[in-house]
């Protein structure tokens, strides 16, 4: 997603990277944005569809703003609990 100004921003409120991960009823969108101070941060959004009882839907979301300061704890905690959990995967088939 390429809508940067010539400042190398994008307008206000604004992704200027996307990812989007779809996994069954839930997508996750991972979008890069700036502040006014021009400091970049991660906004991750969990999208899930929902049903009503009269059949029509509706879209749960929930949000994560991840700013530049917390970037590497997060990284490092996700990054543990993966490899925690792919170290329980491999004692349960031993």
């Amino acid at each position: 997603m390429d809508n940067l100004e010539p400042n190398g921003h994008g307008k206000p409120n604004e992704s200027l990277y996307e990812e989007v991960v779809r996994a069954g009823k839930r997508t996750y969108f991972f979008d890069v944005k700036a502040t006014k101070g021009n400091d970049y941060y991660l906004n991750i959004t969990e999208s899930i569809k929902r049903y009503k009882d009269d059949g029509s839907h509706l879209f749960q979301k929930h949000k994560i703003f991840l700013y530049k300061e917390d970037f590497e704890k997060f990284e490092d905690a996700l990054r543990t609990c993966i490899n925690k959990i792919v170290a329980l995967r491999e004692k349960e088939e031993q």
